[in-house]
């Protein structure tokens, strides 16, 4: 009394459809560049046009992190001398008062200061 091991469990292709297919185009993720497209590997971030590092700076001065800019190492490297650069020839600000600015009331005496 011998059983056939094909008739026993049925075949692959009664069970239905379990995803072996080549079709995985939709199971794959969806993967992000990882750095920014728009700019060359090679790129030159001039430190005299400030219009184009401010893109980079935040409201308080601070510069932009890599994985916020997705700047690759090496551009975050020049980026960071370049706003350096224009901040010590004061083509950039070194920083802004939004963090110091709480909205206290200025104190004035109502008396003039004298010795």
């Amino acid at each position: 009394m011998m059983k056939d091991k094909g008739t026993d469990r049925g075949e692959r292709s009664d069970r239905g459809d379990r995803g072996d297919s080549n079709d995985n185009t939709s199971l794959r993720k969806v993967i992000r560049n990882k750095y920014r497209s728009d700019l060359k590997g090679d790129h030159v971030f001039d430190y005299k046009d400030p219009a184009s590092l401010s893109r980079y700076i935040s409201e308080g001065g601070k510069i932009t992190p890599a994985r916020i800019s997705k700047l690759s190492l090496n551009q975050q490297k020049k980026l960071a001398s370049a706003i350096k650069k224009a901040r010590n020839l004061s083509l950039l600000p070194q920083g802004s008062l939004a963090y110091d600015d709480h909205g206290y009331p200025e104190m004035i005496s109502p008396k003039p200061f004298s010795f």
